[in-house]
């Protein structure tokens, strides 16, 4: 631990918490819950394709951001911006950045750089640039090594640095988070089309669930939704029981960070809400209670292998949280206009006044349950653009 806590928790850095595309109301109401008021105009630090908030924060507040954080990706540190039109230019100019402040000397790299309407096009030169730099303000090269998303859940991963040029305006970023922030280590065991946690956690938190009330998902497949759901209503910290990034940091502070944690521990457990999960593939049910189990939540959800029909929810209303198969990567052979109805008859006679959060793909498959939904807000799941249906039965 170098320096005093104190003073590192004094100075702020930009932070942009990515997110999912259609996250982003969500993410800002968390950072705003945590205290970090997120600023007007987020950064395009990694393409218009990609979504996030950016807010100012503290060390401390960048730790709380991780551990907290249940729709966000990943949280980036704004290291600097400047312009640079030729790549002498560009290693000077990266060379005085603190890069000692989130690097050891040596300490392996791995660059995501995207270049648009810029001289310096080419993206292999600008990560060897920016290695170039990082050598000379640190005395070290560090060695650079490839990371793709689908290697990202290793724990022992190089540090990221994030490289955006747009216009000769460059902004470098250091991503915080290590791997991405929706493995949360539970979910081991997985089913047909797997919901990521960090979505899940959208769809509830944009339900306007209320932690206290029923909950029902009659498509649970591996139960992220309703796990998600339960750490949700025992206020479990969804990075409490993983590694980040900033652990390897030269400035890490352990102590704040265990302090942030103490804090953590003090868990409401009751009154606590009535999570019903439930689905027809008896191997989707295994598999939700085997990460129920990794959760700690296996006692916070009845879990049910039986089929639509069969479902009963509690009399006093409350929220049906779903995602149905649309037939894009499950059952695409199927003609799902009956299920759908299906959806919609049980709905009525089972869960009259309750509310609903439906994600699908199609308003064909939605009219089909006969009601009418708030279909304003448009996410993606596995790359293709889905709608979160909302209303009330």
């Amino acid at each position: 631990m170098t320096g005093s806590s104190v003073d590192r928790s004094h100075s702020t850095h930009n932070l942009f918490a990515v997110c999912a595309p259609g996250l982003e109301p969500i993410t800002r109401r968390e950072l705003d819950q945590l205290g970090l008021a997120p600023t007007s105009s987020p950064p395009d630090v990694l393409g218009k394709e990609a979504g996030g908030v950016e807010c100012r924060g503290s060390l401390r507040d960048l730790y709380r951001a991780n551990l907290h954080l249940r729709t966000a990706s990943r949280v980036l540190v704004r290291l600097g911006a400047f312009y640079a039109a030729a790549f002498p230019e560009l290693r000077r100019k990266a060379s005085r950045l603190s890069w000692e402040e989130f690097l050891a000397p040596g300490q392996p790299v791995a660059f995501r750089v995207t270049c648009h309407r810029s001289r310096l096009y080419h993206q292999g030169a600008v990560a060897e640039r920016i290695v170039g730099a990082i050598a000379d303000r640190l005395g070290q090269p560090s060695a650079v090594q490839k990371l793709s998303e689908s290697e990202d859940h290793d724990t022992d991963t190089p540090q990221r640095i994030v490289m955006r040029i747009k216009d000769d305006h460059c902004t470098v970023s250091v991503d915080s988070s290590g791997p991405l922030l929706h493995r949360r280590g539970y979910r081991l065991a997985t089913a047909k089309a797997p919901l990521r946690e960090t979505l899940a956690a959208g769809m509830l938190l944009a339900s306007g669930w209320d932690t206290l009330s029923p909950l029902l998902d009659p498509f649970c497949g591996s139960g992220t939704i309703p796990i998600e759901a339960a750490l949700l209503a025992k206020k479990i910290p969804p990075g409490r029981g993983r590694r980040f990034a900033f652990m390897s940091w030269p400035k890490f502070d352990m102590e704040m960070w265990n302090a942030l944690l103490r804090d953590t521990r003090d868990i409401r457990m009751s009154p606590f809400p009535r999570l019903i999960a439930s689905d027809r593939d008896a191997g989707a049910i295994r598999a939700a209670q085997a990460n129920a189990e990794r959760a700690g939540v296996a006692d916070c959800i009845d879990f049910t292998c039986r089929s639509l029909s069969a479902i009963e929810p509690p009399p006093a209303p409350g929220w049906v949280v779903t995602n149905p198969p649309y037939g894009v990567r499950v059952s695409t052979q199927k003609d799902l206009r009956n299920l759908y109805a299906q959806i919609g008859k049980m709905l009525r006679a089972a869960c009259p006044g309750w509310n609903m959060a439906i994600l699908c793909n199609s308003r064909t498959l939605l009219r089909h349950t006969g009601f009418t939904f708030d279909e304003s807000m448009t996410l993606t799941n596995g790359g293709l653009k889905v709608k979160l249906a909302m209303g009330k039965v």
